[in-house]
């Protein structure tokens, strides 16, 4: 297993800072994800680890060996691409064993690993194939057990799943997962899809615009973003900007338009403008003048939207100053027309504003 340092690397093209500045240490056997919207950095800081990419300033090691000035054939990864890049005229074996060859072990050697990769990934008796003649997941399953079969001490997955469909996406997620904890070796994945990060990772940097927003454990990202791009990005959330206009202790009210919310807020903030984040399943909608856990508080509205969506419904309610609620919930509530979003003061993320 191997642990991976990246200090304080930069790379731009022409005038656009692709990396600025990203520092991170990634735990030996650890699962970790770089999310963020498309052109955030993610792919160009992955292809840096590679070594496909030169680093303007800073450094990468493998444990205690600086690997970016050494050339990626040496730096010993497998890495996964997005469009498998299978080549067409070699056999799944030849696929799987090409890294082997090119290392020039011994033919039985060879055979040998490549019946390994190909059992990890659930593709035995598949040696003899042709890529035209497997589908997608398994075109996806042979990349991935060419990249394993050198044995690397880092796995590089660059999107892997983003040209599957949304069920094998599911299903060939989780068996990455599963190969990484058999094989115990690094995992840097790459991906723009929030849920599939939250889903497989040991812990998720969340990019933005070339740096590093959050770094962090799936759940403390997705219930206690640092910021309001990390709330608004990661899940469905309604992202509210207001001004704390009274403090009780750790209790404060935020105007947000004309309407109070009442919010824990964290320390180091006061008086001033801040941001609410507010996700649609910690609401709950109920009749007005129905009875309220203790604690909770009420926002008086009318519903507008209701959208079936299978495992949930979602739910718009305009506030009397015209603000709109997104509102979760397993099934439907027995209330319709004038209706109020109770919350939970506990529950509201409250945000230095960054706008």
């Amino acid at each position: 297993m191997t642990a991976i340092a990246i200090d304080d690397v930069a790379r731009s093209f022409g005038e656009v800072r692709a990396v600025d500045g990203v520092s991170l240490a990634i735990r030996d056997g650890e699962f970790f994800t770089l999310l963020g919207p498309s052109g955030c950095g993610k792919t160009t800081l992955l292809r840096m680890v590679a070594g496909f990419c030169e680093l303007d300033r800073g450094r990468i090691l493998f444990g205690e060996r600086r690997v970016d000035t050494v050339a990626p054939h040496r730096r010993n990864t497998g890495m996964v691409f997005q469009n498998y890049a299978v080549f067409p005229n070699l056999d799944v074996a030849g696929n799987v064993g090409y890294g082997l060859k090119a290392r020039k072990l011994a033919r039985e050697e060879i055979a040998r690993k490549v019946e390994r990769a190909l059992a990890l990934v659930r593709l035995d008796g598949f040696a003899r194939r042709w890529p035209h003649q497997l589908s997608g997941g398994q075109l996806q399953r042979v990349a991935i057990a060419r990249a394993v079969a050198i044995e690397p001490e880092v796995l590089l997955l660059d999107e892997p799943l983003s040209n599957l469909d949304a069920k094998l996406r599911v299903e060939m997620r989780g068996e990455i997962r599963a190969l990484q904890r058999t094989l115990g070796i690094t995992v840097v994945y790459v991906t723009h899809d929030q849920e599939e990060a939250l889903a497989i990772s040991d812990r998720i940097a969340v990019m933005r615009a070339g740096r590093v927003e959050q770094v962090d454990a799936p759940r403390a990202i997705y219930e206690a973003p640092a910021t309001p791009f990390v709330a608004s990005f990661v899940g469905a959330t309604n992202l509210l900007r207001g001004a704390v206009v009274r403090r009780d202790g750790a209790i404060a009210d935020v105007l947000v338009g004309a309407t109070t919310i009442r919010a824990r807020v964290p320390p180091p903030l006061s008086l001033g403008r801040v941001a609410l984040s507010l996700r649609p399943e910690a609401l709950r909608l109920v009749g007005n003048g129905e009875a309220l856990p203790q604690g909770w508080r009420a926002l008086p509205g009318t519903l507008e939207e209701t959208e079936y969506l299978g495992p949930v419904t979602r739910f718009v309610v305009r506030l009397g100053d015209g603000l709109r609620l997104t509102v979760m919930a397993l099934t439907p509530p027995a209330c319709s027309g004038e209706v109020a979003v109770a919350y939970d003061p506990a529950r509201v993320v409250v945000l230095e504003d960054d706008a």
